[in-house]
């Protein structure tokens, strides 16, 4: 491979803003899904997952069964997060062997066609058992695409972002996230202020699943207008044939090699870098509404706007930690992230749960949890697309980041609502998050300084 092959000529500043629209948009449109569905888990849990569908007003012997209702709904949410690594894998070897264009252009059009089922589906109480199951194969759709969008959009606006800019243009995939995840809240949230609970629960929850079709459609027209970043689709030998190569020091830095058991590895200490962002992540954002429900017994309109809160800290803090990271890099801005949950999870949680906690100060905790995150999430797109070759990108960091999120982000939700349901400890979210970013950052720790600064390969 020759130099030229390794540094492509920086694109136009108008082919770099539209992919970068391109990119972010498919991102809000799975994440608004996302969010939508984590604010509506318990509505969800009534309408397909529990027996004797209901409104959600009971009490007694229905607050039980509410609460495996919505184990289940989790135990649904999982499921589509462990078919991720293998949208990653499919739709990763589609954008590196084909292009870019043609897997994000397939996988925002999977997504959006599942979202938009999931909101003309009948419940259980139309067609019985079967709708669960139904649900559930839409999430799996869902799972399969969303495992194929970051890892197609992450590489697109790497490759396409100007010299120095790097951070900057991947943190729009998390920020769009924020801005999906809002989108959804802010839906919810107007759904149940605008509703009775009984038309919400009848009807009303199917109105943000309809509304992924124009957005979604939106999200194509712009991917199916898009040119290939600089270089074209990926040519060249096979992956896990060419050395990768050495660091200043004369070793081979086990992130910037690109044989078949370097590549292995360097998706191993992806996932490391990014599970504290997964876990705290979804345990914040996603996860937050129906436990303060469920665990704190806040009101649905209290959870959403906490909900709210937390997602506009993360989304107020992500651009400028990217922007920070091409300054400084990415390692010292993503230890502050990690630490800072670590340290601060379960005393933020206490101010929320406890009674006599001022309004203000409750604002500043859920404002806090979402900064420290957006922290994490800002530099990390960049930092996974440093770390593996071209011909392999969107494989490699794709797979790094649905594995990370089937096991910890994933999974969150279940074992939160069933640990806290066992154990009656409401400070499980805290422990889960903290406990995943304090293991993060041996792995964070081996970033090199200079990364931010070296061209992509």
């Amino acid at each position: 491979m020759t130099t030229t092959d390794l540094l492509p000529a920086p694109p136009p500043r108008a082919a770099a803003r539209r992919a970068l629209l391109a990119g972010s948009a498919g991102n809000l449109v799975e994440w608004y899904e996302f969010g939508v569905y984590g604010c509506f888990a318990t509505v969800i849990a009534a309408n397909f997952f529990t027996p004797q569908a209901g409104t959600g007003t009971g009490t007694g012997a229905g607050v039980q069964g509410g609460a495996e209702a919505l184990v289940a709904t989790y135990a649904s949410f999982a499921l589509a997060f462990f078919f991720r690594p293998v949208g990653a894998l499919l739709f990763g070897h589609i954008g590196d062997r084909f292009g870019r264009r043609p897997a994000l252009v397939l996988v925002v059009g999977l997504m959006t066609l599942a979202t938009t089922l999931i909101g003309l589906l009948p419940t259980r109480a139309d067609i019985g058992a079967a709708a669960p199951w139904l649900l559930t194969f839409l999430r799996v759709l869902q799972g399969l695409s969303a495992g194929g969008e970051f890892g197609g959009a992450v590489s697109l606006m790497a490759e396409y972002a100007p010299p120095g800019r790097r951070g900057l243009y991947g943190a729009w995939q998390s920020f769009t996230v924020a801005l999906g995840l809002l989108a959804g809240a802010a839906t919810a949230a107007a759904l149940a202020t605008a509703l009775p609970a009984a038309a919400l629960y009848a009807w009303g929850w199917r109105i943000p699943f309809l509304l992924a079709l124009p957005l979604g459609a939106v999200a194509l027209w712009l991917r199916t207008a898009l040119e290939e970043p600089p270089g074209g689709p990926p040519s060249g030998p096979p992956a896990g044939s060419m050395a990768g190569p050495a660091s200043a020091t004369g070793t081979t830095d086990p992130t910037r090699t690109t044989g078949v058991r370097e590549q292995a590895r360097a998706v191993a200490l992806g996932i490391g870098r990014i599970m504290g962002w997964s876990a705290a992540g979804y345990a914040f954002l996603v996860v937050l509404p129906s436990h303060l429900q469920s665990a704190l017994g806040a009101s649905f309109r209290d959870a959403l706007l906490a909900t709210t809160l937390v997602n506009l800290g993360f989304a107020a803090a992500i651009l400028p930690a990217g922007m920070l990271s091409d300054r400084i890099g990415r390692r010292p801005v993503m230890l502050c992230g990690a630490l800072g949950v670590a340290v601060l999870a379960l005393p933020l949680l206490h101010l929320l749960q406890a009674p006599g906690t001022p309004a203000q100060v409750r604002v500043a905790a859920v404002l806090t949890a979402g900064a420290l995150v957006g922290l994490l999430a800002g530099p990390g797109p960049a930092m996974l697309a440093e770390m593996f070759p071209r011909r392999v990108r969107c494989t490699g960091l794709g797979l790094s980041y649905a594995l990370a999120n089937a096991v910890f982000a994933g999974c969150a939700g279940l074992f939160i609502t069933a640990l806290a349901t066992r154990t009656g400890n409401t400070a499980v979210p805290a422990h889960y998050a903290a406990a995943a970013c304090a293991l993060s950052v041996p792995a964070l720790l081996t970033l090199r300084a200079d990364d931010h600064r070296e061209p992509l390969r």
